[in-house]
């Protein structure tokens, strides 16, 4: 497992993940002024894999000072939740996702892969968009002697393992169109060339409606949204790696018209504008 800690004055932050699965993305830096939190990304057993990306948790220690407000621009993912004393299966967000942490406490996830939910669900995946689901409507009373072993004090590994066994004894018949879907959403983000949905349809040879119909049905939102959110992943990640990055050529570089519908579109889902964000998260950005 790779490991990444930065420590501060009066702050701990320690960012954790198996190399397969790699650093988070999507997460809007805040940064913490004190206290301690920790973020880990573990990868699945290999027979869970088709259905699952990967497990994560968060835990934090702020305890008597100031609560701390984390944001992340969610992906085309279903997760099951697990956080004080109950369980939730969370729809793809459209909007930006806030959280207030606040005291001690810990979040444990699990990441599905774009279509990995869709035969737990037996529906529509757009059915769960932007909604909060009880856990017990998927998978009955079995789900809570989970729940006690992923918010124990528990090595991380007992977790993952503990994970690994409940999906792997409920693991549905394998389906081709889950590969398909993950597999349409693995272009979106590795292609720079796919900015349209008629580009998704040009590289993939699947007529546009077909495209709408499987997004629909198993990742959960349409194959645009998953288009404009790459672009602002993208943006984000460009804004983290420092430098003064170049507004206008970042814009065409993403597919965006110009550098007012970047700005426009980042201000809409984020709040701010990318210089503003950039200056919140590289406070040594505003004197330059």
């Amino acid at each position: 497992m790779i490991g990444k800690t930065r420590l501060g004055a009066a702050a701990e932050v320690e960012e954790t993940y198996d190399p397969e699965v790699g650093r988070a993305q999507g997460v809007l830096r805040r940064p913490l002024h004190a206290g301690k939190l920790r973020h880990s990304r573990r990868a699945p057993s290999a027979d869970v894999a088709f259905w699952i990306a990967h497990y994560w948790s968060v835990s934090w220690d702020l305890r008597g000072l100031p609560a701390h407000i984390a944001q992340t621009l969610p992906h085309p993912n279903v997760h099951v939740v697990f956080e004080n004393g109950t369980s939730a299966v969370s729809g793809v967000h459209t909007r930006k996702f806030s959280r207030v942490l606040e005291g001690q406490s810990s979040v444990f996830g699990i990441k599905f892969r774009p279509g990995g939910f869709r035969p737990f669900l037996e529906s529509p995946v757009s059915r769960l968009r932007d909604r909060l689901v009880p856990a017990r409507n998927f998978f009955g009373s079995g789900i809570d002697a989970l729940e006690e072993i992923l918010l124990s004090s528990r090595p991380e590994d007992d977790k993952v393992h503990a994970a690994d066994a409940f999906f792997r004894a409920r693991v549905p018949e394998p389906d081709r169109t889950i590969e398909l879907a993950a597999e349409l959403v693995a272009r979106i983000l590795q292609e720079p060339d796919i900015k349209t949905v008629d580009h998704l349809a040009a590289q993939s040879g699947i007529h546009k409606r077909s495209l709408e119909r499987i997004f629909n049905e198993y990742v959960g939102v349409s194959p645009k949204w998953v288009i404009r959110r790459h672009r602002l992943h993208e943006a984000v990640e460009r804004i983290h790696a420092g430098g003064r990055p170049d507004w206008a050529q970042l814009a065409l570089d993403l597919g965006y018209f110009d550098q007012a519908h970047l700005i426009n579109d980042f201000r809409t889902i984020v709040g701010y504008s990318p210089a503003r964000y950039r200056k919140q998260v590289s406070p040594e950005s505003r004197d330059r």
